[in-house]
């Protein structure tokens, strides 16, 4: 049943947490935890940080085209 939702959620979300493990290179389950950890912690602002990430990556994804290969020049 957990497998399912996180699954859906991966499947279904703004891979920010994703995103930024890929950036600098660490596992995105630790990063998730540790988000959940200081969204506790913070009461939450890094939710707000989370919603704000989400929206310049969406933004970003729209404007910037990624090229699947070199012959699609």
């Amino acid at each position: 049943m957990f497998e399912r939702i996180r699954n859906f959620m991966e499947f279904n979300g703004f891979n920010v947490i994703s995103r930024i493990a890929d950036k600098f290179g660490v596992r995105a389950s630790r990063l998730r935890l540790l988000f959940i950890y200081l969204s506790f912690v913070t009461l939450g602002i890094t939710f707000g940080f989370y919603l704000m990430t989400a929206f310049f990556l969406w933004v970003k994804d729209g404007i910037i085209v990624r090229r699947k290969s070199v012959f699609d020049l």
